[in-house]
């Protein structure tokens, strides 16, 4: 497998909110990004759509969720696994920092698996330099006379900060398919109201580090962690999750498609595993279809994309 980093440099706020309208969220998940990029590809046509998913069913296209880059860095999500430090027995402030922490810097991951990242540090980085969250409010207006304002949350990142995602691929015409959506992608906006001019960026090529290829997607290791959003198939449960350290996140959201039905509907409900959850064993997880009764299949990406916690 080959891999190659994209950085979306957001020339907008974004909102991305899983509960509510107002909240502010600054990452998207790769089964949010697929469904996307599914968009993307219908509109060429319903047969570049089927070629598009059963490139990913079979593993010819994968995708990690998007994690925060600032700079020359490139952040991880923390593994779910127990880290310890002398510094933190009996700090009880420290404690609570390496608890709050959500992501860690790709070259530094060995120094926090060994408990000597300053993690307040790396925190304060993130809350200062990445972006900021604000609340906007507009008015919906319903009929000739009444109107409602709602509130939005939404992020803007700061400049030299945005997003990255990670693609493997088998083939360079894996690439090119991916990479073709994924500009038209930048074009229309990803996350939620694109209408009101949202979540446009420009798409760059990010440089991997070394370090950073070298753990992804390993032969062998004693320790996993997805890099995505994931979901064992019935028959990998049981071996995928023995000994595995992991949480549970629930996907839903509404069916974008016109021609699903004649009115919006949600897609159906499906609990996956977050990413930086860690296993001992690997698993190809599946492409879930989420549709109820709607005129064709609604698509939810639960693959994982491995990188080598510990050999």
């Amino acid at each position: 497998m080959e891999y190659k980093i994209y950085q979306f440099e957001f020339t907008t706020g974004v909102h991305f909110g899983e509960r509510s309208l107002e909240d502010a969220g600054c990452t998207v998940l790769a089964d949010t990004l697929f469904s996307a990029l599914c968009q993307e590809a219908v509109k060429r046509g319903e047969k570049e759509l089927e070629v598009f998913v059963r490139k990913a069913e079979e593993g010819r296209i994968q995708f990690s969720d998007s994690f925060p880059y600032i700079g020359d860095t490139y952040y991880l999500p923390k593994p779910m696994m127990k880290v310890e430090s002398e510094e933190k027995k009996g700090d009880s402030v420290l404690k609570k920092a390496y608890k709050k922490l959500n992501y860690v810097p790709a070259d530094k991951f060995e120094e926090y698996l060994e408990g000597k990242l300053d993690v307040r540090k790396e925190s304060g980085k993130i809350r200062d330099l990445l972006g900021s969250r604000m609340i906007r409010t507009s008015a919906a207006v319903r009929g000739e006379e009444e109107t409602r304002p709602y509130r939005v949350g939404i992020y803007y990142f700061r400049p030299e900060s945005g997003l990255y995602l990670i693609l493997g691929y088998q083939q360079k015409e894996d690439m090119d398919l991916a990479e073709e959506y994924l500009s038209s992608l930048a074009l229309s906006g990803i996350g939620g109201k694109r209408s009101a001019g949202l979540g446009k960026f420009d798409l760059k090529y990010g440089k991997m580090p070394k370090e950073m290829r070298e753990r992804l997607d390993p032969e062998r290791a004693s320790s996993y962690m997805s890099l995505s959003v994931s979901l064992p198939r019935d028959e990998e449960l049981e071996s995928a999750l023995g000994q595995a350290s992991y949480a549970m996140i629930k996907r839903s959201g509404f069916v974008l498609s016109g021609a699903y039905a004649p009115e919006q509907r949600r897609k159906r409900d499906l609990f996956a595993i977050q990413a930086g959850s860690c296993f001992r064993n690997r698993f190809e997880g599946n492409i879930y279809d989420v549709s109820e009764g709607g005129a064709h299949p609604v698509y939810r990406y639960a693959k994982p994309m491995f990188w080598e916690v510990m050999a």
